[in-house]
């Protein structure tokens, strides 16, 4: 058990943020402008694969966030809050995402290189590392080592690639460059890439496997660039509670902020420390954000294989909502869209759900189109008694 004792001014409180990356419900007024238009992730595979067994996210009013026809029908069960939040911040990344949920808005959107990175960035990458690069294009990231991989291994030369996000990605047979020397080049790229190149993340992306089968492992590393201001972490443990994240959250806020980190990995991983987090972390800040709806099934248009996690999630929701407290409070949302029924494999501008829930709430409110993501911070600042980060405004009353 770890023990920790926040400042004698505080509450024992406890929020629990949970991200479900890239479940978006609909296209945001300005999706046109980013080739989203009618993407509804969560919505587009209810209606595709449904009905589906979602009893403890329609108990919190999911179904009428997504204001499905049936959503007059399922009222909600439990006492929450519910609704839908739009973004201020431009773009649709995990990191902007995820910074505007934490009460951090962007002011322009982090650069991406659709054709592929400048001759600048690429001849000083490949100096510091030695060695010439392969690829420097937009692609999935699956696709690019099957098409290049073969030519790695016989080159030792990493497979260098970005997406419609803002992310310079690095990837690398094990057999033919360790993990370690591959951090090492992912850290000396996030030097380079400052400035007007401040792309959002620098990922490495190690794989392994044969020819025609080659499978990316568990090692994947972000190296995010810092948040420029406070955040919901910052603000948790500057007042002397715990903020205990899972996987990537770490990464993307550049580990500041945070006292306790587990690895996660796959949803179930991230299940599984989501249950000791609860059980060790009694107050303050614990956040966890379910990636695979995002990677394995959005980038890869499985719209099947993101109902079938979406149930798999629900069944695991109950556990957790079982064993909350009334200090507690739950939030469930996600950080942009990525709907796997759209044509393409990117993320997609959409608004993101907003379902709270927590024993001492009086009854179940509608809280509507909130506009910012940073609502969510400054709810969650409310609920511990602490300075708010500076954007965004509490929902609870």
């Amino acid at each position: 058990m770890i023990k920790h004792t926040p400042a004698p001014d505080l509450p024992k409180k406890r929020v629990i943020i949970i991200v479900l990356d890239g479940a978006g419900v609909g296209a945001l007024p300005d999706a046109d402008q980013y080739g989203d238009q009618g993407a509804n992730t969560l919505k587009n595979i209810i209606t595709q694969h449904g009905p589906l067994k979602l009893d403890n996210l329609r108990s919190l009013g999911l179904y009428r966030v997504l204001q499905m026809p049936e959503g007059e029908k399922c009222i909600p069960s439990r006492a929450c809050y519910y609704g839908r939040m739009s973004p201020i911040s431009p773009g649709k990344d995990t990191t902007s995402g995820h910074w505007e949920l934490a009460g951090l808005v962007l002011e322009k959107p982090f650069p991406v290189y659709p054709d592929g990175f400048p001759d600048e960035v690429i001849n000083a990458f490949k100096k510091l590392i030695g060695r010439d690069i392969l690829g420097n294009i937009a692609a999935s990231g699956t696709v690019i080592i099957n098409n290049l991989g073969d030519d790695h291994l016989k080159t030792g030369f990493p497979i260098v690639y970005t997406s419609a996000d803002s992310v310079f990605q690095i990837a690398a047979h094990d057999s033919i460059i360790p993990p370690d020397l591959l951090y090492e080049w992912c850290k000396k790229a996030r030097e380079i890439l400052s400035g007007e190149h401040a792309v959002g993340r620098v990922i490495a992306r190690p794989f392994t496997g044969k020819s025609g089968s080659f499978i990316r492992t568990s090692g994947r590393h972000d190296f995010s660039i810092a948040p420029p201001g406070n955040t919901i972490l910052d603000q948790t443990s500057q007042a002397g509670y715990p903020v205990a994240v899972i996987g990537k959250v770490a990464d993307v806020f550049a580990h500041r902020g945070i006292t306790l980190h587990r690895s996660g990995g796959d949803n179930d991983a991230t299940t599984a420390d989501l249950s000791i987090l609860i059980d060790q972390i009694t107050e303050g800040l614990i956040w966890a954000t379910y990636g695979d709806f995002d990677t394995i099934y959005g980038h890869r248009n499985d719209s099947k294989g993101f109902a079938l996690a979406l149930e798999q999630f629900d069944r695991q929701l109950a556990i957790f909502i079982d064993r909350l407290k009334e200090s507690d409070l739950l939030f469930i949302t996600a950080d942009h869209g990525c709907d796997p029924t759209y044509p393409t494999t990117d993320h997609t501008r959409e608004y993101v759900p907003i379902m709270v829930w927590g024993l001492s709430m009086p009854q179940n409110i509608d809280i509507g189109i909130r506009t910012t993501y940073a609502d969510l911070a400054a709810s969650a600042a409310q609920w511990l008694q602490i300075k708010a980060p500076e954007n965004g405004g509490s929902f609870l009353t």
